[in-house]
């Protein structure tokens, strides 16, 4: 240790090392010296300020040194500086960012996004038009077809500091410190602190990829642009909050706690992570205030499950003072996210209700819209932990505008479920009403009761396929869409066949209208005509109708064939003795091989199926 100075060899060290006026001084570094030189000079420094608080000074004395410790002072913020440079390097944050370790908050949720849409061709309907044709150009895949899986993630409490510099250089930076701010150079103290640090934090910043935009910039953005960049945000945040800052903040505190009267750690650490934590925070904000697109919904919630993860380790990392502001901002946009949540619900179902198009789907298979909306709250399922806790009152029925039809719905039937469960309900009641009026585009009634039937079954199908979703539903609901689809299977069958089983009728076909009295042959040739004709016609359009899921096709089928053939079976037996072979043109074999063309969704020869004469 190094012998106690006067105040003459204290200044004369001080001189020594003053760059000023020394050569050797501007070339060499005082902490990169060796030890002993470094505590002579930090006692020559204790020494100058001690003579300083001293009440018998001279004027002279005085003069002398203020002197010395203006110029200690400027060499030790030098030396400060150069300690911090030196040993300073940005947090490689990639490997960070793929070894935190982290926990689902609920199971994964898995989405992705292809642009078939419903046929959109009626602009009239201005703003929602726009709001529907952008949900359907992000349409959802089925679920088994989604690829890219988006996770709301626990941090396992979490927070991971590390060293950022050696504790030798630690040590340093605190003896100049402590001697800095006791000579009254708190502020340039830290100002050179903080100048260093702030640009090794925002190099580190900088390469989790998270920019600066405003919201207008938002605004602007395509929606897979957007998409990756909140993705990146939320990779971002969980690294900055839990390793950058609170790692900033240990530095901090290892070199400033308990320094002065004033929190200098608080201080120091605000001024290096201000910049990059108000740039983190103001990009989920604008995002939280941004128009409400139905198609934002999902990332919104992972934006929120990812903040409230962190409220926490925020709460931790920013608990002085100085950092209050920062601190009280992200419950504020936690709240707002909540709130766009709510909104986007509320337009989505806006959106489905009023979704225009007008286009038949040909072959009356799904509609892209019924696939959308399914899939879509097949996903609201999936993140209903959270949005049961932000969706908190049932739907409001009926339109927003007075001149636009709405459904009737009773909520009383589904007392005791919660307001999301009541939401999801409404959504498909309002998918219903609008493919109810699509179903009324197609010229043949027949044809609409198929629309109808495939697409609440395909609802049916969907609810029953997820066990969240059917919980949520309620079987008292899904009991209610079967009949439905049912029902449309029912009213198909008697539009279509109802005309081909009236040719296979007695009545009209004997001379004096009863059996034993005789068959005319005329009109039996007439009826086996039209029977032909009918069936033919049936065969050519509805081998072209579709029926996507197999076993419903098959049900169908079977059901006609149990009324078809039975028929026609019978009456070949009553009349088949009475006319030429030439006018039956299909066996009970044909007629069985005709009904397995139907609904298959491509054309087929009428005379594929003709019986071999």
């Amino acid at each position: 240790m190094a012998s106690p100075v006067n105040d003459n060899t204290a200044e004369q060290i001080i001189l020594r090392w003053d760059t000023t006026a020394s050569e050797d001084a501007r070339t060499r570094m005082i902490f990169e010296s060796d030890r002993e030189e470094i505590n002579r000079y930090l006692q020559a420094v204790d020494q100058i300020q001690s003579s300083m608080n001293l009440t018998t000074l001279s004027d002279e004395q005085s003069k002398k040194l203020n002197n010395a410790i203006q110029i200690s002072m400027a060499r030790l913020e030098d030396e400060f500086r150069n300690i911090l440079i030196t040993n300073s390097t940005p947090i490689e944050t990639e490997p960070l960012a793929d070894s935190i370790s982290l926990t689902p908050r609920t199971t994964p949720r898995t989405s992705s996004f292809r642009s078939d849409s419903p046929e959109n061709e009626d602009s009239s309907n201005g703003r929602n038009n726009e709001s529907i044709s952008k949900i359907s150009s992000a349409s959802f895949t089925d679920r088994n077809e989604r690829s890219v899986t988006f996770a709301s993630c626990r941090s396992m409490n979490s927070i991971r500091e590390q060293d950022l510099l050696p504790s030798e250089s630690i040590s340093d930076l605190r003896s100049i410190a402590e001697r800095m701010i006791a000579a009254g150079y708190f502020r340039e103290c830290v100002q050179v602190y903080g100048s260093v640090r702030k640009s090794v934090v925002d190099g580190s910043f900088k390469k989790l990829g998270v920019e600066k935009l405003s919201i207008g910039d938002i605004q602007r953005l395509e929606w897979e642009a957007m998409n990756a960049k909140i993705g990146r945000w939320i990779r971002a945040a969980k690294v900055c909050i839990i390793v950058l800052f609170a790692s900033e903040k240990k530095l901090c505190k290892q070199i400033f706690e308990d320094l002065g009267t004033t929190a200098a750690d608080d201080a120091c650490f605000i001024e290096t992570v201000k910049a990059p934590a108000n740039q983190l925070f103001n990009f989920v904000e604008a995002i939280s205030i941004s128009r409400r697109s139905p198609e934002k919904l999902f990332k919104i919630l992972d934006l929120h499950d990812s903040l409230q993860d962190l409220l926490p380790d925020i709460d931790d990392v920013f608990d002085s003072k100085p950092a209050e502001s920062i601190r009280i901002q992200a419950p504020e946009i936690l709240s707002r996210l909540a709130e766009a949540a709510r909104g986007m619900l509320s337009e989505f179902e806006n959106a489905v209700l009023r979704e225009p198009s007008k286009v038949p789907v040909p072959g009356g298979t799904i509609h892209p819209l019924t696939r959308y909306v399914m899939n879509y709250i097949s996903l609201i399922s999936d993140y209903k932990q959270t949005l049961g806790e932000l969706i908190i009152s049932k739907p409001t029925t009926g339109s927003r505008h007075c001149d636009f039809a709405a459904p009737e719905m009773d909520f009383d039937e589904h007392e005791g479920q919660p307001p999301l469960a009541l939401h999801l309900i409404w959504i498909i009641a309002i998918l219903q009403f609008n493919l109810e009026g699509k179903s009324k585009h197609y010229k043949d009634n027949s044809l609409a009761h198929l629309f109808i039937m495939n697409n609440v079954h395909y609802i049916v199908q969907k609810i029953k396929g997820s066990s969240e979703l059917r919980e949520m539903i309620g079987d008292h609901y899904l009991r209610t869409l079967t009949r439905v689809f049912r029902q449309a299977a029912t009213n198909h069958q008697r539009a279509t066949w109802i005309g081909v089983l009236h040719c296979l009728r007695d009545q009209g076909l004997h001379s004096t209208g009863s059996f034993s009295s005789g068959v005319s042959k005329s009109a039996l040739r007439e009826r086996f005509k039209s029977f032909n004709a009918i069936f033919d016609e049936v065969h050519r359009t509805q081998a072209l109708w579709l029926v996507p899921d197999e076993q419903l096709r098959e049900e169908l089928r079977i059901s006609i064939l149990e009324k078809l053939i039975p028929a026609y079976r019978s009456f070949l037996g009553r009349f088949r003795n009475h006319i030429s072979d030439n006018y039956i043109k299909y066996s009970v074999e044909d007629l069985e091989n005709g009904v397995l063309d139907l609904f298959e969704g491509y054309a087929v020869s009428q005379h594929s199926r003709r019986r071999s004469q």
